[in-house]
């Protein structure tokens, strides 16, 4: 990806990120998030429906990194598939950690593909992702027990 186009994606989700701010709707589950090294801490909440991920909000403090995969990521994710959701977040953290990946279900997350170059930041990407797969496990926790 051109170097320009990729610092004018982050800097875009860094500066005007979607569904900032969160609810007291009852029916999202909520996650929050920080890293140990770092000012990085995210709360989030997602809404589920029929195995659908209908929203994706989130607030905190974090930096131009964080900030942005966590809008990119909310913007890759709902609409999906509880299932969809958890294959694009194995194919990100395996893209972040120098692993095989699909870079087809990435879309837009594909502007950290060279985070690895900077090992300090690659916590700073993983952070919104680490989140949103606790929740999933809440969502699969709860269904389990409801059979």
């Amino acid at each position: 990806m051109d170097k320009n186009i990729r610092r004018e994606i982050i800097l875009d989700n860094y500066q005007n990120p979607v569904n900032r701010g969160l609810t007291d709707d009852k029916d999202y589950i909520y996650q929050n998030t920080n890293s140990d090294s770092c000012i990085d801490n995210i709360d989030m909440q997602l809404k589920e429906e029929d195995g659908i991920i209908k929203d994706i909000v989130f607030d905190g403090e974090a930096c131009a990194i964080c900030t942005s995969a966590t809008s990119i990521l909310i913007k890759t994710l709902i609409g999906k598939t509880l299932e969809e959701a958890k294959a694009i977040i194995n194919n990100y953290k395996n893209m972040i950690n120098e692993k095989k990946y699909d870079e087809k279900l990435l879309g837009e997350l594909i502007v950290y593909d060279e985070i690895y170059m900077q090992p300090n930041r690659k916590m700073c990407a993983l952070l919104p992702s680490n989140a949103i797969e606790k929740i999933l496990e809440l969502i699969d926790n709860a269904t389990d027990k409801n059979r």
